[in-house]
This record gives structure tokens, C-alpha cells and sequence, in this order.
């Protein structure tokens, strides 16, 4: 008999009105005694937590006070979920309709999984989609520390017990810390599956995180550091010349793209 596993979801909201109805809104599973909600939101003040109100039937917990950043409250968050796969949305992006109803399944047939990472659609300010869409890397730890390999965070799942074996985010990256989860958690012997469905919504808009002045200066000192922790564990550093050869590959891979444009398969 195949088990029936509960999945937790928790999104971060901070003065994102403009798109949090969207996020809430896409959290659903066809039976809803197997989705737990946890929403966080440490002190927005652009009308996010009269949003949070008007849609409160939809959370199991809501949590209204001040973190150390988006990894503390996805922590803060995920201390109140017991489910048996957690998932996160932040409030500027969306689940594909579906997706968590899919995820549930995946899980409850692949029991030697522990991480799912699926493809994203890339939307932007106004929900209109790219042409191109987003598919997952294979998790290559070497290949990570040089930037040539990325999964996406929207399409990305694991079990509650992968989670709990490394302790959660590390609070103190503040741009990175969805990646470098997936590092603990592969440094700590989970193992990952892969899907080309299509699974969330990745919004790219002005006020995003990635991209800004901030992100760039604090991303100069927080990768080296998840670098060095790759190395750490046993993977070797590769030479200048061979480090920026593999990057080139990735930059120019034909197979890669052509999955963005071609390999990427609808929930429905």
C-alpha cells in the first residue's frame, strides 16, 4: 500500500503585496488534509498582512514578528510543520496549479528520494511567461562551486527528514541560503530526483533580491564561503584555466537550452 504523506508548505512574505495574493493563491493540494500552510512576515507595511488577514482561513499558522532574515523565517516557519515533505514559496513567486498534488504523488511512489527538483517557468512583473523556461541541473557539488550548475528553488521539494539532518537554513546567508541547503543536504547523503514538469513560477521584476547591488556584493563573499565548503568535503578545486573551461561548456551547452525551449513538460 503506497503511504499518503502530508506536505508543508511555507512562504515568506515581506512587502511584496503586489504579487502575495498570487503566491497564497497557488498553494492548493485536491485534498486538503494533506497540505499544512505556514505563512511568516516580519513586519511588512505595504498592506501584505491585511492580505495575510483576508486569506488567514488558508494557513495553518500564521507568524507576524521579526527574523533575522529570509532563512530565520523559513526556519521560524518550518519549526511548525509536520509534515512529511516541505516545500517553500516566497511571496513574489507561484506553484503551477498542480504541482503540489504532483509532488505528494512523486513522493509517496520514489521512497529512496529525498529531494525532488523540477522546472520553473520564468514570469514576469505581470505573470506573463518567457519563451524560455527553466529546467534542473543534475547536482554536480563540483560543478556548483564553479557556477555551473543551478536548480531552481520554486521546483524544489524534500523531506522533512532531510531537512531536520542538516538543521535547516543557515540564517546567516541572506541570498543564497535556498542553494546552500541543497549542498547540506547532498553533503549529508540525500538523495535527489529529477522531473522536467513544470512546477512553479519564477517572477523576475525590479524589486527582486537577485540581481541588485546588494545581492552582487554579499554574493562575493557568501559564495566562496559554500565553495570552500564543497572542498572541504573531499571535492577538488580545478585549475583557473579548467574552472573557466567549464563554465564556457555550461554557458554554451545546445542540449541545455534546447531543454528551456523544448524539454519542458506541463503538469496537464
Amino acid at each position: 500500500m503506497i503511504a499518503r504523506s502530508r506536505i508543508s508548505i511555507v512562504t515568506i512574505s515581506f512587502n511584496q503585496a503586489r504579487y502575495l495574493p498570487d503566491a497564497i493563491l497557488s498553494v492548493n493540494c485536491a485534498n486538503p488534509g494533506r497540505l499544512q500552510y505556514v505563512i511568516v512576515d516580519p513586519g511588512s507595511t505595504d498592506g501584505s498582512r491585511q492580505i495575510i488577514e483576508a486569506h488567514r482561513s488558508r494557513f495553518s499558522r500564521v507568524v507576524l514578528e521579526p527574523d533575522l532574515g529570509p532563512a530565520d523565517g523559513l526556519n521560524k516557519g518550518f519549526s511548525l510543520c509536520d509534515g512529511d515533505v516541505f516545500g517553500y514559496v516566497n511571496s513574489d513567486d507561484r506553484f503551477c496549479p498542480g504541482a503540489l498534488d504532483f509532488v505528494l504523488e512523486y513522493f509517496d511512489a520514489n521512497a529512496h528520494i529525498d529531494v525532488l527538483c523540477g522546472a520553473v517557468r520564468m514570469i514576469d512583473k505581470n505573470g506573463r511567461a518567457d519563451n524560455r523556461n527553466r529546467t534542473p541541473d543534475k547536482m554536480d557539488l563540483q560543478r556548483f562551486a564553479y557556477r555551473a550548475c543551478f536548480i531552481w528553488q520554486q521546483a524544489t521539494f524534500f523531506r522533512r527528514e532531510a531537512f531536520e539532518r542538516v538543521g535547516g537554513f543557515n540564517s546567516r546567508n541572506t541570498v543564497h541560503w535556498d542553494s546552500e541547503l541543497v549542498v547540506d543536504m547532498v553533503l549529508n547523503g540525500a538523495r535527489i530526483g529529477y522531473v522536467r514538469k513544470l512546477l512553479g513560477d519564477h517572477r523576475r521584476h525590479e524589486s527582486t533580491i537577485t540581481g541588485s547591488k546588494k545581492f552582487l556584493e554579499v554574493d562575493a563573499k557568501e559564495h566562496p564561503r559554500i565553495q570552500r565548503k564543497i572542498f572541504d568535503a573531499g571535492y577538488a578545486p580545478l585549475s583557473p584555466w579548467r574552472a573557466r573551461a567549464l563554465k564556457l561548456r555550461y554557458k554554451f551547452n545546445f542540449k541545455r537550452h534546447y531543454r528551456y525551449l523544448f524539454g519542458v513538460e506541463p503538469l496537464r
